[in-house]
């Protein structure tokens, strides 16, 4: 009788990742009785609704021009620390005592970003009475001279979302994605598109959609793996990691990642309830951008219980791996001094003192002043990462 190795060393394989069925046991324990809401118990917000909180707006404009006073917008300030609390099982989140700025029509230094609000305004409130969608990159090219830079719609449709206190998917607004997702997923989108994010091909990978609901998913994957750069998460494929270890979704945002990326981490998270890792390189922007997944942004802070997954754990690179492994020392690259005050900004954050095993890595990273890239692992051997060091990390609970 003739034996599929390839399918016998996948049998071995499911069985020996008792960590991570024991990490899903713990996560799904430790989510009964929390004050948060779940994305399956948050209340979604009509189309009424929405329009209801723009005419609002509009309404006290009005008000204001009808007692000869100029109109003023009320923005709250996503830009200071001030303004953000911190939750453990939320993640950074707006504080509702939070400063604000104050867009004036009568200030020559504030009047076209008032015009350019209100523009923007006047198209989300047609996109939702109409029940269509645009891109940001369509609002801009409605009124370029208005908003001189796409970066102004970007930053107007974020000040809009937090004003009114709506989730960015509900204002109709869409924005491109660039990051990829692969593996054992299927779903369909609002307009009913079917998508298949699993292939007989072992590199088979799709766009992240651009469609901010995503329905009927189905996926009998074991764990969540979000892979920071493109080049691994093309070298996971080449590799066909996602296929002969264990049923996987991979997803990676191509660096900081985009709005798109992160809702379908949380979608993911809330639908599936599997574990969530993240691969990230042992420097400072790695480590930034998996607190982004982890406990969201200052900027998009307003909209944390839609965007953020605080079970995210850190399977690697762990700077105590360099040691661990005895990575060649011509392999790592000195910090910069860049890299010095992101890492100290980093270790300020009001995240880090409830994660200690994470300020203690950051202390290595310091304390070396040398980084290291996941692709460091090639000079251990060509195929270390996906064979050896992914494998015995998530057979042993190798991670934090």
């Amino acid at each position: 009788m003739v034996y599929d190795y390839r399918i016998w060393v996948r049998k071995e394989m499911f069985e020996e990742l008792v960590e991570v069925e024991r990490l899903r046991a713990s996560l799904l324990e430790s989510q009964h009785g929390q004050e948060w809401k779940s994305g399956r118990e948050r209340e979604e917000l009509t189309s009424q609704d929405v329009l209801s909180h723009i005419e609002k707006v509009i309404l006290e404009i009005i008000d204001s021009l009808s007692k000869g006073n100029p109109p003023v917008l009320l923005l709250q300030n996503r830009s200071t620390w001030v303004n953000i609390r911190f939750h453990n099982t939320v993640g950074l989140h707006m504080s509702s005592q939070s400063t604000v700025s104050v867009v004036r029509s009568d200030c020559s230094s504030s009047v076209s970003r008032f015009a350019s609000t209100l523009k923007v305004l006047s198209v989300i409130y047609k996109l939702v009475q109409s029940n269509s969608y645009a891109t940001k990159r369509d609002i801009y090219y409605s009124d370029t001279q208005l908003f001189t830079s796409q970066r102004t719609v970007d930053s107007v449709v974020d000040d809009i979302s937090c004003m009114l206190k709506v989730p960015r998917r509900s204002l109709h607004v869409l924005a491109t994605s660039k990051g990829l997702i692969s593996g054992d997923l299927c779903y369909q989108e609002e307009d009913g598109t079917k998508v298949n994010c699993s292939s007989n091909t072992f590199r088979f990978f799709l766009a992240i959609s651009s469609s901010l609901t995503f329905l009927d998913i189905v996926s009998s994957a074991k764990f969540i793996l979000i892979v920071e750069k493109d080049a691994t998460f093309q070298r996971l494929l080449d590799d066909e990691f996602g296929t002969s270890l264990s049923p996987c979704i991979m997803i990676t945002g191509k660096g900081v990642p985009d709005i798109n990326s992160r809702l379908m981490v949380r979608k993911l998270w809330d639908t599936l309830q599997i574990p969530v890792f993240a691969l990230v390189d042992a420097d400072p922007h790695g480590i930034e951008i998996m607190c982004i997944y982890k406990y969201g942004s200052m900027s998009m802070s307003f909209d944390a219980q839609n965007l953020t997954v605080p079970s995210v754990k850190w399977l690697g690179l762990l700077p105590t791996d360099i040691d661990r492994l005895r990575v060649p020392k011509d392999a790592l690259v000195p910090f910069t001094k860049k890299d010095e005050s992101k890492l100290g900004s980093l270790r300020k954050r009001p995240y880090t003192a409830v994660q200690p095993q994470w300020e203690r890595e950051m202390e290595l990273l310091q304390a070396g002043k040398r980084k290291a890239e996941i692709q460091c692992l090639t000079s251990i051997a060509p195929h270390f990462l996906t064979r050896v060091y992914l494998p015995n990390k998530l057979r042993y609970g190798g991670w934090i």
